[in-house]
């Protein structure tokens, strides 16, 4: 169990985390671009304390995870995206890691933005010590089904450790039968993805987000700077170049991705091109009843 001390850095993070999702919400309008909302929600992060887990994830329709806009990215919403917006802070290591889906001008895919809220806050209701992680995984899949969607079966939600984003369990949303539980003093994600395809995900393009792959000296003196920099300042948690307060970091980071240094992650495309909504909290499991940390 935590102690009061890092619970509340947990609910910190939590609260300036889930405020900076509704912020990146609010500011996904037509013409708006991509790249403006990142650094707003990853600058209200930062200006309220606490370090970034991960880029401001912004991916669109078919995408249903891991873009970033790049340096010079001038994307702009369209009518009709259905966007998710997918961010986190740090504070010593403890993490808020959260998400939320809208529509950009219409409500064609209204359900489908409102289903995987559903399916999470399904979840919410029942979390806690002892809950199976099938059991999870059956409700998010029956809270889909019966409006008509399929929740994305290859994408998971996970526990959080300090420092470490994607730790331990994994929290499935479908009915995958595990029996292992999650257990009192756990952090945990819950990240329902819902869609209108086929159900589960394939890489598409890289989508402008790395993590450190190994831990080795560069020749290039100026590289080995800016290794040093992005160990500083993210630590263990994935970045970008656009977060980077350092000359030419888009180039750096292709220079460290070349020599093995950096690792990428590609986007996760719905494998049929179906539109993909995502809404996700991050739990503390207190005892019987699961925490949310990351309300606004």
């Amino acid at each position: 169990m935590l102690t009061s001390e890092q619970l509340e850095k947990l609910r910190k993070v939590g609260r300036i985390s889930g405020a900076a999702r509704e912020l990146g919400l609010s500011l996904c309008k037509p013409g708006a671009k991509l790249y403006d909302v990142a650094q707003e929600v990853e600058g209200y992060i930062r200006e309220h304390g606490c370090g970034l887990a991960f880029p401001c994830n912004i991916s669109r329709n078919e995408i249903a995870a891991h873009y970033t806009p790049c340096v010079n990215d001038k994307t702009v919403f369209e009518v009709g995206d259905v966007v998710k917006v997918d961010c986190g802070g740090e504070l010593d290591g403890y993490v808020g890691d959260t998400a939320g889906t809208v529509e950009v001008g219409t409500n064609r895919y209204r359900d489908l933005v409102e289903i995987s809220k559903t399916a999470r806050n399904t979840v919410a209701e029942f979390l806690g010590d002892g809950i199976p992680l099938g059991e999870i995984g059956r409700t998010v899949e029956m809270t889909m089904n019966q409006a008509g969607f399929k929740p994305i079966e290859n994408l998971c939600g996970h526990q959080i450790e300090p420092y470490n984003l994607h730790a331990g369990l994994s929290v499935p949303s479908y009915a995958s039968g595990e029996t292992e539980t999650i257990k009192a003093g756990m952090v945990v994600a819950v990240e329902p993805f819902a869609t209108n395809g086929g159900g589960s995900v394939v890489n598409g393009r890289m989508g402008n987000i790395v993590r450190i792959a190994r831990e080795r000296k560069v020749d290039d003196p100026k590289a080995q700077e800016f290794f040093d920099y992005v160990k500083g300042e993210f630590k263990t948690f994935p970045f970008c170049a656009r977060s980077c307060d350092f000359p030419n970091a888009e180039k750096y980071v292709n220079y460290l991705v070349r020599h093995g240094v950096l690792a990428g992650y590609n986007q996760l495309v719905e494998i049929n091109g179906g539109m993909v909504s995502q809404h996700e909290y991050t739990f503390y499991i207190a005892g019987e009843k699961a925490e949310v940390t990351t309300l606004p």
